[in-house]
This record gives structure tokens, C-alpha cells and sequence, in this order.
């Protein structure tokens, strides 16, 4: 029991109220936000809000904000070397696309010569990578 004039220990607590706000009402505030008329923070502490709750709207309704999209900022030059190695990737892809048609038809070339002269040329003709220390020297001549 409280005795009388001395004041409880337990502070008050508010009730708090559920607030519902209308979707029409957030498609305009996070179109306010996005013309810059009202930040983030303002319009939570307007509406007695979290800012969670006003980024999620923008998550919902923004046209430019969307979950997970990373906005990359660079200088110019970053930008100007990051377009010459894309372009220097395109060329090599090119070339990489290039050689494999090369090599394609010249697969295709020793197996109908292979089937014309009834020789198996790719057994008869290695081209796997010779041992370095040997490398040019015939077996004749190693023994």
C-alpha cells in the first residue's frame, strides 16, 4: 500500500493508439519525400512514427528506391576506366570467340581427313604439351 504524499516509483505508462494511414496518404508523403519537401526524420517525428516505418513505405511506393539496388558513386575518371575495361573485355571476348571457331574447324578438319584416309591422325599426330626439358629433342636422340 502507498502512504499518503509520496508519489508511486512506477512511471505512467501512455496507451499507445494503432495508427492506420491510407495508401494514398503514403504514395504522397513518399512522393514529398522524393521532390525533397519533407526528409525521412521530419515526417516521423510529425506523425509520432519510427523511420523504419517511413522507409518502408518508400521501399513499397518509391519509383527510385527499391530493396537490395546498390547506387554506385565514382569520380569520372573511375568512370572512364571502368568503360575502357569493359570495352577491353568485349574485344577479348571476341578474340577468345574468335579462336574457339578456329579451333573448332580444325577439330572437324583432322576428323574428316581422319575418316577419308582411314588413319586415326589425332592418335598419330600428339599435340599434348611435350616435357619442357625435352622439349624439341627426339626420342632417337636421348638414348
Amino acid at each position: 500500500m502507498q502512504k499518503k504524499g509520496k508519489k508511486s516509483l512506477i512511471p505512467k505508462r501512455k496507451l499507445q493508439v494503432r495508427k492506420i494511414y491510407s495508401e494514398t496518404f503514403k504514395k504522397q508523403k513518399v512522393k514529398d519525400i522524393e521532390a525533397g519537401l519533407i526528409k525521412v526524420g521530419e515526417l516521423a517525428k510529425l506523425y509520432s512514427m519510427s523511420p523504419q516505418t517511413v522507409y518502408r513505405w518508400l521501399y513499397k511506393y518509391s519509383v527510385h528506391l527499391k530493396k537490395g539496388s546498390v547506387q554506385v558513386v565514382q569520380m569520372k575518371s573511375e568512370e572512364h576506366k571502368t568503360r575502357e575495361l569493359l570495352a577491353q573485355i568485349k574485344e577479348l571476348e571476341a578474340a577468345l570467340g574468335r579462336k574457339q571457331l578456329t579451333i573448332d574447324y580444325l577439330e572437324k578438319l583432322i576428323s574428316l581427313a581422319s575418316s577419308e584416309l582411314k588413319v586415326d591422325l589425332k592418335k598419330n599426330f600428339d599435340t599434348s604439351l611435350s616435357n619442357p626439358t625435352t622439349k624439341g629433342i627426339k626420342k632417337e636422340d636421348t638414348k
